[in-house]
């Protein structure tokens, strides 16, 4: 049995340790500044008070995280909506697979969405790129997060592997708290989700002597499709691109992510919609008739993928993209005229926030919201046209 020593790099904090967290979190000159930000109708020092007072990680979840992703959802969207955990026991723990659109909210959002529908909060994975400072880990730690190493030498990136595969199924089976997990190191920048086949090689590692289909069904997989509407961040997205385009060599700054988070945490994202699949434990039979061990590995993330575009959400906007991609009106029906006015001067308005090559731009956001539409297209054929 994994002992609990083995993840102290990786896990989040404990009820017992917040405490000695707050006392280091109140001296950051860079928290206070972030907590003006969030909240400036409190003084920090009364926000620092407020904090003082918190004795476990679910009560800070409950009076500070929650009540803010409360009002991004309030002030930044149209609507959350879900559907799908009524068919799941909120005594169970699960690996929740997603699509990944936003570095801050798609869990942050889930998270509330858990609360109110009387389920536990789930741990979730975040990559160590994004710990820009030692109190961005200390309040991610606070919040259930646990630690994803990257751009590690390979020898480390193994040993890295193996604890992050043995953490994650010691917390589903051990622990019993369930786990909120990206399909892919990253977002989807292009709008086109397919699971990564070296996170489901990680996933395998801790299985030990089991086959491939027992190790999966003791995870109790759950594919999860979040719907944005818009995505504030699709105009930074599209510049990376060209970016890209221009410089193969390429890559972010700290400050281009800072960005990202700010951009998704203020940003319009209209309506947002969470569907929360079945566990695909019951599907998994069929990995014995498969011989290759890389093909199970394949079948398997194929099979996340049906599910995420299965149960996505296709908005206006999906279907304008598509149609205005490939010069056409074939999904006309699904969208009026006003709706196709009101998506064109959104994309309009994001190209104006950026510069370079226009219509390499305006392509690559009306490709990042047609994708959905592609793979929807591709799972359900000639049912859609």
């Amino acid at each position: 049995m994994a002992k609990e020593l083995d993840f102290e790099s990786i896990r989040p904090y404990k009820d017992h340790e917040i405490q000695q967290v707050f006392e280091r979190l109140k001296n950051e000159t860079s928290f206070l500044e972030l907590i003006g930000f969030l909240y400036p109708e409190l003084s920090p020092q009364r926000f620092i008070d407020g904090m003082m007072q918190i004795k476990s990680i679910r009560q800070f979840q409950q009076e500070v995280i929650s009540p803010y992703v409360k009002q991004i959802i309030k002030t930044t969207t149209k609507e959350v909506t879900s559907e799908g955990l009524d068919e799941l026991d909120p005594k169970e723990s699960y690996l929740y697979i997603s699509n990944h659109r936003d570095i801050v909210l798609d869990p942050a959002i889930l998270n509330v969405i858990m609360f109110e529908n009387n389920f536990d909060t789930t741990e979730i994975a975040i990559g160590d790129n994004l710990l820009i400072y030692p109190w961005i880990t200390d309040l991610v730690k606070l919040n259930r997060t646990f630690i994803v190493k990257r751009n590690l030498p390979v020898r480390q990136m193994m040993e890295s592997s193996t604890l992050l595969s043995k953490y994650i199924r010691h917390t589903i089976t051990t622990v019993g708290h369930s786990i909120w997990i990206a399909q892919r190191e990253g977002r989807s920048k292009d709008g086109n989700d397919r699971t990564q086949l070296s996170l489901l090689k990680m996933l395998n590692i801790s299985g030990k002597d089991k086959s491939v289909a027992e190790n999966f069904k003791q995870l109790k997989i759950v594919p999860v499709s979040i719907s944005y509407e818009y995505d504030p961040c699709d105009y930074l997205k599209a510049k990376e691109f060209q970016q890209k385009r221009d410089n193969p060599e390429f890559t972010k700054t700290q400050e281009d992510d800072l960005q990202h988070m700010g951009a998704g945490l203020r940003g319009r994202k209209g309506r947002v919609h969470f569907a929360f699949g079945q566990p695909i434990n019951n599907e998994l039979d069929v990995l014995k008739d498969i011989e290759n061990k890389n093909e199970k590995i394949e079948f398997l993330a194929g099979l996340i993928d049906k599910h995420v575009h299965e149960n996505y959400r296709l908005w206006p906007g999906n279907w304008i993209a598509w149609d205005m991609l490939n010069a056409t009106d074939e999904y006309s029906n699904m969208y009026s005229t006003e709706e196709k006015e009101i998506f064109l001067q959104y994309i309009e308005e994001h190209l104006e926030r950026i510069e370079g090559d226009r219509e390499f731009l305006r392509k690559t956001l009306f490709e990042m919201y047609a994708n959905p539409v592609v793979n929807k297209r591709e799972l359900l054929g000639n049912a859609m046209k």
